[in-house]
């Protein structure tokens, strides 16, 4: 038999992650490099049982583009910062604050 059993972490096991693998889906582990790739740690996986809210828009701090083609950059409650594309937060409250912090009432104002 050529299958293996790692040793998964409990909220891997916990999300029902199977734990064996045949040989041939093995790979030497390879660290994330957390500067290149932020929110790719297993933590950082949205786990809707456990919401603890640390994964919620905490504020929209700026932008870039106008209208419909803007970027902003989010700050989410756990300290990290993402740039995402307009169409992605539209339905977001913290959207319509940074609206009103601009003095606009929608996205056609930028």
């Amino acid at each position: 038999n050529n299958s293996y059993k790692i040793d998964l972490s409990a909220s891997l096991r916990k999300r029902g992650i199977h734990d064996v693998f045949h040989a041939s889906l093995l790979r030497i582990h390879i660290p994330n490099d957390d500067r290149l790739f932020p929110g790719q740690t297993d933590t950082q996986i949205w786990d809707f049982e456990e919401s603890d809210n640390k994964w919620t828009v905490e504020q929209i701090r700026s932008h870039s583009g106008a209208g419909i083609h803007a970027l902003f950059e989010v700050e989410w409650k756990s300290g990290d910062k993402t740039w995402l594309p307009y169409h992605q937060i539209s339905h977001l409250v913290a959207l319509e604050h940074y609206f009103e912090l601009l003095g606009i009432s929608d996205i056609s104002g930028l």
